[in-house]
């Protein structure tokens, strides 16, 4: 009918303030600010890490190596000692697979050989001690040896070393000349059972004895492999120091390895790794 407004134009005229309402909402909300960097820091600190899985021994056979590694069970239960255990293995291996390589496409007359084992020497509360010993051979007469010791702070979940355990240089000195002493002897004695002339004795025992003397220089190093020795309430009561061929004899003398009781040690221990040691 002439003058009646169209209802679609009321209904319009009534939503267009609602609208503009919405519209002036939506301008005045701000976006949501992204995530700042510590908080993205404290959500992946947050997120758990991922477990490295438990260490499991190694079988590799093929017509130009073989490969053998074993672990003791208890590595798992410190995720520290077996990364590290399993870092000395690697590096055993690469070492042998670059012989191999060397090869290129030939084959060695008799295979090449990884034999490694970590072995557990002592577990209590406070320590745990792993030993690992094996040989790698890429040819020659013998295999070569591998020696290495793994003394781990239990509670801390890593490595106790023979610089961290006795710290003051000077108390090497006198270390070494307990050892230094123990080894000739065994030397004398060995010499002495196979009974050889004067003249070749005394060649082999001169010989022998500057490996010894080159060997137990009073250096933390020269004293890096060491195992304790434990008495029956589980503290230490001598540091046995192992010398892989080589270090302090020729190869046909093997390992070597002397005891220096917690009595010599305890005055140069770090005061506080003491309590570990018996009368400490």
């Amino acid at each position: 009918m002439p003058g009646k407004e169209p209802a679609v134009s009321r209904v319009a005229c009534l939503l267009l303030p609602v609208v503009l309402l919405l519209a002036l909402a939506a301008c005045r909300r701000e976006p949501a600010a992204p995530p700042s960097a510590p908080d993205r820091a404290a959500a992946t600190a947050a997120a758990p890490a991922a477990a490295a899985p438990p260490l499991q021994d190694v079988v590799e056979r093929d017509p130009r190596y073989l490969i053998g590694i074993s672990y003791p069970p208890v590595a798992n239960r410190y995720p520290g000692l077996a990364a590290a255990l399993e870092a000395y293995a690697d590096a055993a291996r690469e070492e042998l697979m670059q012989a191999v390589a060397g090869l290129g496409e030939g084959r060695p007359s008799a295979p090449y050989d990884l034999s490694l084992a970590f072995s557990e020497l002592a577990v209590t509360p406070q320590l745990v001690a792993i030993a690992a010993d094996g040989s790698s051979y890429t040819g020659g007469a013998h295999g070569n040896p591998l020696l290495a010791r793994f003394v781990w702070l239990a509670q801390q979940d890593r490595q106790l070393t023979a610089a961290e355990l006795i710290p003051d240089p000077r108390a090497w000195r006198q270390i070494a000349g307990y050892v230094r002493e123990q080894l000739l002897t065994a030397l004398s004695q060995r010499v002495d059972a196979d009974a050889p002339p004067p003249a070749e004795r005394a060649e082999i025992v001169g010989n022998a004895s500057r490996m010894i003397d080159e060997g137990t220089a009073p250096e933390p190093e020269n004293f890096a492999q060491f195992e304790p020795v434990l008495d029956g309430d589980g503290r230490i009561r001598a540091l046995r120091f192992v010398f892989p061929p080589y270090q302090v004899g020729p190869y046909a003398d093997g390992v070597q390895t002397v005891e220096v009781p917690a009595e010599v040690l305890l005055p140069k221990i770090a005061p506080q790794y003491r309590a570990l040691f018996a009368g400490g």
